[in-house]
């Protein structure tokens, strides 16, 4: 969901038009903290499954 909305913003940035600068601005920060959340959201759907991984990483590693 927040991907999307953040390509939508990208898109309206990126496009042909002149917006007044406030506006501009408003879509920038908003491009930029809409990234922000997204690569959090997308590092804890991550972050279970590096933390199965790591354990039996040092189990493997205790076991030898």
């Amino acid at each position: 969901m927040i991907r999307k909305i953040r390509e939508a913003v990208q898109v309206v940035l990126l496009a042909p038009i002149k917006l007044p600068t406030k506006v501009a601005n408003i879509l920038k920060y908003a491009a930029v903290g809409l990234g922000i959340l997204d690569s959090i959201v997308d590092n804890k759907k991550e972050a279970p499954q590096d933390a199965a991984k790591q354990e039996e990483e040092e189990a493997d590693e205790s076991a030898q």
